[in-house]
């Protein structure tokens, strides 16, 4: 089942993304900060001017329509500017811009968590948009971490609300990614860090359900692998060696699925 993110249980996920943030930055050797990211145009360093950048510019931000946009041309000043830093400035940088999030935060009443703006996604509101600065900041650490070997706390509200933004692609995943055919149904089991089942059936279109007894395919997974294959972020071809994912039920899609999760980079 899908996590139903309030105001509260999101804002305390944001919480634990800057907190598991900031504790990574503070505890990154010289070395480290130059060590290419799974991002392919990003090393450390370039994924955290992309985290801290965005935070800094949604400062004293509240969107006057539907059709805001966040200030997003404010980040390219920030990358500019982040070069004049060391790192251990970039990370003081970085304590500052999130004190001063958490503080907006922490003010913010449901009328300016309802506002309508556009997101990344597209129409929805400020709040639509948290979710997706959760989703951001969940897979942006992991794209600094799994390269490092940095172990990381893959559960808990701001995992469940990551992971929720590949569940509500689900459908579209299944049926134009992998491309499972008519009358054909697929579970997702994950494990690990978060323990969700997840269905679609295909009559029509692929459609995402609460529960299939019997699907066609049955994809076990790993969590974490699961959210970063969706993101194209590894390899399946690893995942699948180290056990990570694996199948039953109809062999050929079962394989067909495992390698075809990606839907976004």
């Amino acid at each position: 089942m899908a996590c139903m993110a309030t105001q509260d249980i999101t804002t305390e996920a944001l919480y634990m993304c800057f907190s598991d943030y900031e504790d990574l930055l503070k505890n990154l050797s010289e070395e480290q900060w130059n060590v290419q990211s799974l991002c392919p145009d990003w090393d450390t360093r370039g994924v955290g001017v992309h985290l801290s950048g965005i935070e800094d510019l949604l400062i004293g931000w509240s969107p006057s329509n539907p059709e805001e946009w966040p200030p997003f041309g404010k980040l390219a000043q920030f990358e500019k500017t982040s070069t004049e830093w060391n790192n251990a400035s970039f990370v003081e940088k970085t304590k500052n811009i999130l004190e001063e999030r958490r503080r907006e935060l922490e003010e913010l009443d449901e009328a300016g968590w309802d506002i309508p703006c556009m997101t990344p996604v597209g129409s929805g509101t400020y709040g639509r948009f948290m979710n997706i600065r959760v989703f951001d900041f969940w897979v942006h650490q992991r794209d600094i971490t799994l390269p490092l070997g940095v172990e990381t706390n893959d559960s808990g509200a701001h995992a469940e609300i990551a992971l929720d933004e590949v569940h509500g692609s689900l459908g579209y995943i299944v049926g134009k990614k992998i491309g499972l055919p008519e009358g054909m149904s697929i579970g997702i089991r994950l494990n690990g860090g978060i323990e969700r089942d997840m269905f679609v059936n295909v009559d029509g279109r692929a459609q995402v359900v609460n529960e299939i007894n019997s699907p066609s395919v049955e994809l076990v997974v790993d969590s974490t692998s699961f959210i970063m294959l969706a993101c194209g972020r590894i390899d399946p071809e690893e995942e699948i060696r180290a056990g990570r994912i694996s199948w039953s039920g109809d062999v050929e899609w079962g394989e067909k699925a495992a390698r075809n999760l990606r839907f976004t980079m």
